[in-house]
């Protein structure tokens, strides 16, 4: 059991890609449910802009709308380059991912 103990930190360590709810920009910050706009003011231009395609989302009761779902990556920042995804407008996730 105790070998386990020890592996695990380092299986954890050793984890590529990391996900968050928020990412500093410079002196700034952005947390999910940001708009598009506020993370551009924020951040700036993206290194890269890719239209992923729709999803279709509840909008009430029975009601269903579809929303265009973008990523944008920023970085390398410190060796870390990060993959902020939109849908429908809103910042839904934030990973990141070591740079080479």
């Amino acid at each position: 059991m105790r070998p386990l103990l020890l592996l695990l930190p380092l299986l954890l360590l050793a984890s590529v890609e990391l996900q968050a709810a928020s990412l500093r920009c410079n002196s700034k910050l952005i947390s999910t449910g940001d708009s598009t706009s506020d993370v551009l003011s924020r951040c700036g231009e993206p290194v890269d802009r890719a239209h992923l395609g729709y999803k279709e989302i509840s909008v009430g009761w029975g009601q269903r709308t579809e929303v265009a779902v973008e990523e944008w990556i920023y970085g390398p920042w410190n060796g870390m380059v990060y993959f902020v995804r939109f849908e429908g407008n809103r910042l839904t996730t934030i990973q990141s991912k070591r740079g080479n």
